[in-house]
């Protein structure tokens, strides 16, 4: 079960104190892209400056390689997989800076982003019967945005909304994307190492590229953004101002 009440009347109130703006607020926005290239950052601040709900996939995945873990579901086994991804209660709650994720009634924000629920969530991934059901999860909390939504993920523009408005792809070398990711780890008290955390890039990488279901790629009408050379302000004027440029 997905629930998203909280956070749609929080973007709800949100827009209506906006100033008249000259684009479709009924949008879907996607932005795809390898782990540490930027989008669950850039994602939230799109979906705070144009009043929209903002949806992170990967915390999808995240939740439940966290309830299978604690479980003890064995996550190379493809049915039990699938049976924990149907049967899992999640709820997201809050604006797109303070989003919280509830795992059956438990606020599990931060346990979804140690090092090792994100291996196993990259491993679950794979599942075709894992992904086809968060899928139809995010389509329907997406359809059901009325303010329209913005989403981050592996396969938001090739799968889970490929007419969507806008389409952007985020990437960025592989030692930036380590680095970046090292980092925030490092800020957050967790204790990895550089080596492991470009090791761990790599591997998820090679899944995300070669999964037989919805595998990485960029869709034909995406805009593409290397940002390793690139700071945030400037990826993120560059997105709002093709959004913007939308009339």
């Amino acid at each position: 079960m997905w629930t998203w009440t909280e956070s749609r009347l929080r973007s709800r109130l949100f827009k209506r104190s906006l100033p008249e703006r000259n684009f479709n607020p009924d949008m879907i926005i996607a932005i795809d892209g390898p782990s540490g290239a930027g989008k669950s950052t850039l994602g939230k601040r799109l979906a705070k400056e144009l009043g929209l709900l903002y949806l992170d996939t990967g915390a999808m995945y995240r939740a439940v390689a966290l309830y299978a873990v604690r479980q003890g579901t064995d996550t190379a086994n493809k049915d039990e997989m699938t049976r924990a991804a149907d049967e899992v209660e999640i709820s997201l709650k809050g604006d797109p800076e303070n989003l919280a994720v509830l795992l059956n009634g438990e606020d599990v924000s931060e346990a979804i982003r140690t090092p090792e629920v994100g291996q196993t969530a990259s491993v679950i991934s794979t599942h075709t019967g894992v992904r086809r059901a968060l899928v139809e999860r995010q389509r329907q909390l997406g359809d059901n945005a009325e303010d329209g939504a913005v989403l981050d993920g592996r396969d938001i523009g090739t799968v889970v909304f490929p007419n969507a408005d806008h389409k952007f792809f985020l990437t960025a070398k592989p030692e930036a994307r380590a680095k970046r990711r090292f980092e925030e780890d490092a800020a957050k008290g967790r204790a990895v190492s550089l080596e492991r955390t470009i090791d761990e890039i790599a591997k998820r990488d090679q899944r995300d590229a070669t999964r037989e279901d919805s595998p990485l790629t960029i869709a034909e009408d995406a805009v593409v953004i290397d940002t390793s050379e690139m700071g945030i302000e400037e990826v993120f004027e560059r997105m709002i101002a093709i959004v913007r440029s939308e009339r």
